[in-house]
């Protein structure tokens, strides 16, 4: 989508008519110590300027918290996962129940801005917009490690530097700030029940599912904005390498699926034009004084060679379990 057809859908949104289409919100669930934020994700909804037509809770096997859920969230309607364990189940069990005509995904340890709703689906005007994503916010729970460069907050479910500043076309967006078309939704078959985030363990299962929407384009519209929790053992380099190297073996997971060319077109586009520029500026402000330059610069060659390595082993485990469903070859014998 060009320039100018991003202007005209911002355009054409600007001027959408009062009869807007209906949106369910729809929240996947799993921790007890995430009562707060989820509690707070529910409040954030509720006190959207353009009201929710409803908002669905998903508890993903944890019969205490549903139960919890049910007793004190009455601003939204608490159903269990009926489906396997993790994100992806628990969200295709939450559109299987919603009645909208678009299908807004937030996360329970996300809170949204008040005009939330209002901005992500002013795409939607443009009948060819299939999907839209928001900003993410990180919300530290510790002040920021100065060595973290802001180039890696996708390591915290948070947008980060080198995307979009304005609306502006996208190959994905993310499931803790994305809304869709239902049929749209439908017709790609919802997220992998397979592939995705179980517990503290990640997948990109929205990446994936961005790729297999084919009926329309994807938005990225940073005025939608949601801020996403950052507990204190995310922020440590630890947890900060582990993810690359997860989100590397994720991406070749997608590419064995659906294509090497498309599922890594963004990063190839990422690694080349944002991170050589963040080493060198990180470098820049070392030599002028500032030491924690350099720890952001290392960060972000560490972080890259983990999500290699990730990628690497990724597409051999791929390769190795492609050989072995392949059928073995058998020598043909024929009796006269």
């Amino acid at each position: 989508m060009s320039p100018a057809r991003v202007a005209q859908v911002t355009r054409a949104a600007q001027a959408a008519p009062a009869t807007r289409p209906t949106v369910s919100v729809v929240i996947a669930a799993y921790a007890d110590d995430r009562w707060t934020q989820l509690s707070e994700a529910v409040a954030s909804v509720a006190a959207q300027t353009r009201p929710a037509f409803e908002t669905i809770v998903v508890v993903d096997h944890n019969p205490d918290l549903l139960s919890r859920a049910r007793r004190e969230l009455t601003d939204a309607v608490i159903i269990a996962n009926v489906g396997v364990r993790g994100a992806s189940a628990a969200r295709n069990t939450g559109v299987a129940l919603s009645r909208g005509e678009i299908v807004a995904f937030l996360d329970d340890d996300a809170c949204a801005t008040p005009d939330w709703l209002e901005t992500l689906i002013a795409g939607f005007a443009d009948p060819t917009v299939a999907g839209v994503g928001g900003r993410v916010d990180p919300l530290w729970a510790t002040a920021r490690p100065r060595w973290f460069p802001r180039e890696f907050d996708w390591t915290v479910g948070a947008s980060y530097s080198g995307m979009p500043e304005t609306t502006a076309p996208v190959r994905n967006v993310w499931a803790n700030n994305m809304a869709l078309r239902r049929a749209a939704f439908d017709a790609a078959g919802g997220f992998r029940e397979d592939f995705g985030k179980l517990g503290a363990s990640s997948r990109p299962e929205d990446t994936e599912l961005c790729m297999r929407v084919t009926s329309g384009s994807w938005l990225y519209e940073p005025t939608s904005a949601v801020g996403h929790w950052v507990p204190a053992q995310r922020a440590t380099i630890r947890f900060f390498l582990r993810r690359c190297f997860a989100e590397g073996q994720g991406k070749a997971e997608i590419a064995a699926m659906d294509g090497a060319a498309k599922s890594t077109s963004t990063e190839r586009s990422y690694t080349v034009r944002v991170l050589p520029s963040a080493v060198g500026r990180g470098l820049r402000e070392a030599m002028a004084g500032d030491r924690s330059g350099a720890l952001r610069s290392a960060a972000i060659v560490g972080g890259f060679g983990m999500a290699a390595v990730g990628f690497a082993l990724g597409c051999v485990s791929a390769a190795s379990h492609r050989a072995a469903l392949r059928p073995a070859k058998t020598d043909l014998v024929v009796s006269r």
